[in-house]
């Protein structure tokens, strides 16, 4: 056995005592004590790092201040700065662009031939390409590569429809832009007139609250889903169902109709997105791949043709030639519930309790996340050709963005109705309309008012001046942009951001 080291025992005993006392010593939480020397050394770098323009010129008698050391031979472009005195450069002779700063005075030597016996205190404005900052108040600023948002007057509500007897879950409107169509958890579906609210029709037939609607656009059918499982298509010059779609497993969530062909999609609980040929009521494709609901879906006429969002927070992009996965999506953390195709752009966005996120199509790359965060769950949302997003949520929250650079310019809380007495809401909101008279058929139910503030479902009109919302409180309300919002009243509040996050 090797003996040990007297030098190497001294130095285990020392290791013993520090452990020692890093365990059991009672001033640890205690910063150590300032070392002089490296203070120095730390302060020495630091003023020759800020300061490495300024040469050091002979020294400075301190206390000799004159206001005439500014008077230098020959024709000189100068800025004076008082202070007191240091250690400065002399500026000889010649016309120069200089800064001078404390002007101080020095005995008169046989060296100042050029200066006739006054000091003053120069930084020379060097021509050179090397950038000296002095401080950093003069740093030149980079401006953000972020783009700057399109000033959007705020919205404000306008008129508050009442009628449904259960939670407003879906709407779709009419290619002809006068009348839209709400599904509710009172398991009808009712027809509005776009420009006065009224009633015009009830269509019954679901057994379960119908979670989505659709009208085509080039039929004259509207079809409907619910958490009946079943898939509806009414004939709206008969105003009853003709055809009826079986095949989901559970409940269905979301429907969307295929621009260019018959072919109509619904997903559901059962994790399933199947695909329907309008005509035949035969199921074409049944796109299996999701781990949990399919919560939401669009279609485009292009690759990808269907897109869906579902509550294992991915999103997959569809071939709808093969019915097999193009491409997943795994940026979101949270279920998709909603997701807005943009109606002129190659991009859509997709909502998450985690964030909005934007993607650009065909290939699904990442664009950037909205600059704010909801901090709720979002049902809801929808973009016009104005670049206006909108997005409700399950708090009642309605926020609105500008599509270009993902910033909030509102922040909307939807009011929630009392519900329930009767009387008209001309003075706060415009009109509230049963399809009969000016005023709700209303009857007061206790309990908590913020419990009803959520909105399930919005859309724009095909204008995309009108935003209408379907709530929690069995109300529908719309929405319209304030006429008498000007930049100047309703400034835009914009900050870029200062880290992107590109995830």
């Amino acid at each position: 056995m090797e003996s040990i080291e007297p030098q190497s025992l001294k130095k285990l005993c020392l290791k013993s005592l520090k452990k020692s006392r890093d365990l059991f010593s009672t001033i640890h939480s205690q910063l150590a004590p300032l070392d002089p020397e490296s203070k120095r050394i730390r302060m020495s770098h630091k003023i020759s790092v800020e300061y490495e323009g300024i040469k050091v010129g002979s020294e400075i008698v301190p206390g000799q201040v004159n206001s005439a050391a500014v008077e230098a031979s020959g024709s000189s472009t100068v800025l004076a700065i008082s202070g007191p005195g240091d250690s400065w450069v002399s500026q000889k002779g010649g016309a120069q662009n200089a800064l001078v700063v404390g002007p101080s005075l020095q005995p008169k030597t046989q060296n100042d031939a050029g200066v006739s016996g006054k000091s003053t205190s120069v930084i020379t404005a060097s021509g050179s390409s090397e950038r000296n900052f002095l401080t950093s108040a003069i740093m030149e600023r980079i401006p953000s590569k972020w783009p700057r948002p399109v000033w959007h007057p705020p919205w404000k509500n306008y008129r508050v429809i009442s009628g449904h007897l259960g939670w407003v879950r879906s709407i779709a409107f009419d290619p002809s832009n006068t009348w839209f169509g709400t599904g509710s958890a009172d398991r009808t579906i009712k027809i509005w007139d776009v420009g006065s609210g009224r009633l015009k029709l009830t269509l019954t037939g679901h057994i379960e609250q119908v979670r989505g609607l659709a009208i085509s656009q080039r039929h004259t059918y509207m079809f409907s889903a619910g958490d009946d499982k079943q898939v509806k298509c009414w004939d709206l010059e008969q105003n009853k169902v003709v055809r009826s779609y079986h095949g989901h497993l559970s409940g269905v969530y979301c429907l969307a109709l295929h621009p260019t062909i018959d072919l109509l999609l619904t997903g559901g609980r059962d994790s399933v997105c199947r695909v329907w040929d309008i005509r035949t009521k035969v199921q074409a494709f049944a796109l299996s791949g999701h781990d949990n609901t399919v919560c939401s879906v669009f279609t485009r006429p292009t690759d990808p043709q269907v897109v869906t969002g579902s509550h294992d927070s991915t999103i997959k992009f569809w071939d709808l030639r093969y019915g097999k996965t193009m491409l997943t999506l795994t940026h979101h953390k949270k279920s998709v519930r909603a997701m807005a195709l943009h109606p002129t752009e190659h991009c859509f966005a997709s909502a998450s309790a985690d964030n909005i996120k934007k993607f650009s199509l065909p290939k699904g790359e990442f664009l950037h996340n909205m600059l704010s965060q909801q901090k709720t769950i979002i049902n809801a949302m929808a973009v016009n050709e104005d670049g206006v997003m909108a997005t409700g949520g399950d708090n009642g929250s309605l926020w609105f963005w500008d599509w270009k650079s993902g910033h909030n310019f509102q922040q909307a809380q939807t009011i929630v109705q009392p519900g329930m007495f009767p009387t008209t809401f001309s003075d706060r909101f415009g009109s509230v309309w049963n399809g009969k008279e000016d005023y709700a058929d209303i009857y007061f139910a206790p309990g908590s008012l913020d419990s009803e503030a959520g909105i399930y479902a919005l859309s724009y009109d095909l204008t995309g001046s009108r935003l209408v919302t379907c709530e929690a409180d069995k109300t529908i309300k719309m929405w319209k942009e304030d006429e008498d919002a000007t930049p100047e009243t309703h400034p835009l509040n914009f900050k870029p951001p200062k880290d992107i996050r590109r995830f």
